[in-house]
């Protein structure tokens, strides 16, 4: 690993910068969040929260680990790594390259792109998520002695972090609100999008829907902001085997919600299903 935890923390009570000091994060007026012992912090006061248990359940969170580990969207993690440590290592080697996953999950992405930074300047990494579950796994994954990462509580419309002060944001098939993108961004920063593309999952869509909408690509407006770099299809077919795969790959959906109660029975009937990944990568630049 080549990574150290993000710092440039704020508090989201008063957007005063935030220090650690001990165990506890704390900021000039008195604001103070403890760090769990499993490593991370909560940052999502509940003014900010919609409901008592925000984001991802801990269904979701453990279906979505299994399946990510198994390696089935590794050439997406590739490819973005790539960009990633291309951008790095063009930039300035006296400071640390700052990575905010914003929607991390149980960090999955940032794990893979801190691997394959092992030999390449140091990244400064944090994981940001509304779902305090996604956040919790992430974190007891990581080594408690020497940390790849900061894992936050936190809400991507509320970003607590300082403001120009990261190199990069992924956002990983999530929430982008880019308003607070550009903000902590430094000019020239990259935001790093990926979200999934007219035929993803389609296999799947078939099984557990009566009929399906046509595909259809519409073109992204260049977020205000920004300007767009590039844009890449990355599709692919993999193969799932046994009720288990197909059971994680359905509940880390949100098609396990919207399937009628056939629908997910004929999908759990399954014992194998090769399915098409389709997912869209684009890459903005900061103004």
């Amino acid at each position: 690993m080549n990574s150290t935890p993000f710092q440039a923390l704020v508090c989201p009570l008063d957007g005063k910068p935030l220090h650690l000091a001990g165990s506890a994060w704390r900021c000039s007026a008195g604001h103070s969040f403890d760090v769990a012992k499993q490593g991370y912090v909560n940052l999502l006061p509940v003014q900010q929260k919609r409901s008592t248990d925000p984001g991802d359940s801990k269904l979701m969170v453990a279906a979505r680990q299994r399946f990510l580990e198994a390696g089935y969207y590794q050439p997406i993690a590739q490819a973005v790594s790539k960009h990633l440590l291309s951008h790095a290592e063009a930039q300035p080697a006296s400071s640390l390259f700052g990575c905010l996953d914003a929607g991390c999950g149980e960090g999955y992405y940032l794990r893979e792109l801190s691997r394959a930074a092992s030999n390449s300047r140091p990244l400064s990494l944090v994981g940001l998520d509304i779902s305090k579950w996604a956040v919790l796994s992430a974190a007891k994954q990581d080594d408690k002695q020497s940390p790849l990462c900061s894992w936050v509580v936190g809400s991507n419309a509320h970003l607590p972090v300082q403001t120009a002060t990261l190199d990069s944001v992924l956002c990983m098939f999530g929430f982008p609100v880019h308003h607070e993108f550009a903000r902590v961004l430094k000019p020239s920063g990259l935001l790093v999008q990926v979200e999934a593309g007219a035929g993803h999952l389609r296999e799947l869509r078939e099984v557990i829907y009566p009929t399906l909408k046509p595909d259809a690509i519409s073109e992204r407006e260049v977020p205000e902001g920004f300007t767009q770099l590039f844009t890449e299809s990355l599709s692919y077919q993999i193969a799932l085997e046994g009720q288990d795969s197909i059971g994680d790959l359905l509940a880390m959906t949100p098609h396990l919600y919207r399937a009628s109660q056939e629908g997910r029975a004929r999908a759990a009937a399954l014992n194998a299903l090769t399915l098409t990944v389709d997912a869209r990568l684009m890459i903005y630049e900061r103004k």
